[in-house]
């Protein structure tokens, strides 16, 4: 009875909007930047959504490019539902599958010698439960957009059943996905990346650290060496499953940062469908992970609505960031360093670092 009517409670959590779209417009000017987004996908191939929410034992590759509209609130993910605004908007103006990988890699590459020096890298978003393929396309652009990031931007898209009452469907996906997201790795590392930072979002963050641990115990010490930074945003992880995880990958990416908040409704439901008092991502505090060499970033301060997702969605938390340079560079180099960045209350627990920001001092940071 506790579980049916925690499933129902997850409904207007995740469907109180229209669920995204992408709308292909290749004849457009677009009125500012345009981000590709380069895509691996476990999704079976859907004639109406390009990728539906079936799993697919191949990995498949695809390329969409947004244009960025100048005219929106950072944080936001506008589509067209009814009249298309490209200033207001995000449109694609190219849309297609890639016929191979080697055809993905060879496009891939081209975008990577683009770029010179630390802009060689590439960012890695895995999407959490409950998306569809729009949604967690889109808001790849949005996140690499706000953010600033000056690499090539790839998503993986595992097969979520985009469903609110789909929880098992989409921890089952989650599994599934783990070889999916390594051989994406693959890719990026052969087209030429100098580096990868791989960012995993609500379950994402599950698949990411499965399929770190699985690249461990195939090549024991070389996830560091592959893997330059990972941050988990929102992590729907059980605790002790990450811990877990953590010790069998040994040296974990450097910088690790995790964002967590006491106020993210959607873990505290999930917490309780799994029996639990907490998930990784609304943590009581950094004491319970701190043997590990990774930074708790706490935003529940900034956390309004749901509160999953408030590191990308928060008007005042992305311009911090940005401020910042560097949502993943603020991480880097030594504790007194890679804090340097955040304003807030720093805490240093065994290895763990824990920074607890709070609007009144990222405001004050940024006058």
């Amino acid at each position: 009875m506790w579980r049916s009517f925690c499933l129902i409670l997850l409904i207007p959590l995740a469907a109180c909007a229209p669920r995204a779209q992408i709308f292909v417009d290749r004849d457009l000017t677009p009125p500012a930047s345009v981000r590709p987004i380069f895509i691996g996908t476990t999704r079976a191939v859907d004639p109406v959504s390009a990728y539906g929410n079936e799993r697919s034992e191949t990995v498949s590759y695809a390329r969409f490019d947004f244009s960025v509209p100048p005219n929106r609130e950072a944080g936001s993910v506008p589509f067209p539902l009814d009249e298309v605004n490209a200033a207001e908007q995000f449109i694609a103006t190219r849309a297609g599958r890639y016929a191979s990988p080697q055809a993905f890699s060879a496009d891939l590459r081209r975008a990577l010698a683009e770029r010179t020096g630390a802009d060689r890298e590439a960012i890695i978003f895995v999407h959490g439960f409950n998306n569809t393929f729009a949604e967690g396309t889109l808001r790849l652009a949005q996140l690499a957009t706000d953010f600033g990031f000056q690499g090539v931007a790839v998503h993986y898209s595992w097969a979520s059943g985009g469903n609110a009452l789909a929880y098992a469907y989409d921890r089952d996906s989650a599994l599934f996905a783990r070889d999916g997201l390594e051989k994406l790795i693959e890719q990026v590392e052969a087209a030429g990346a100098r580096r990868i930072v791989i960012v995993g979002h609500s379950m994402g963050s599950l698949i990411v650290m499965e399929t770190l641990r699985q690249m461990s115990i195939a090549r024991p010490g070389s996830v560091d060496d592959r893997i330059g930074g990972a941050i988990l945003i929102s992590p729907d992880l059980d605790i002790d499953v990450f811990r877990s995880q953590a010790r069998r990958i040994e040296d974990l990416p450097d910088p690790f940062g995790i964002f967590v908040s006491k106020r993210d409704r959607a873990l505290q439901l999930s917490a309780r469908l799994t029996g639990q008092r907490n998930r990784l991502g609304n943590i009581a505090s950094a004491e319970e992970i701190e043997e590990f060499d990774v930074t708790l970033v706490d935003v529940t301060e900034f956390s309004r609505g749901a509160g999953h997702f408030t590191a990308a969605t928060s008007p005042a938390l992305i311009s911090l960031f940005s401020a910042a340079g560097n949502i993943e560079a603020a991480f880097q180099g030594d504790s007194a360093g890679r804090t340097g960045f955040f304003p807030g209350t720093i805490l240093t627990v065994q290895s763990a670092t824990e920074i607890i920001l709070s609007p009144v001092t990222a405001l004050a940071s940024q006058n």
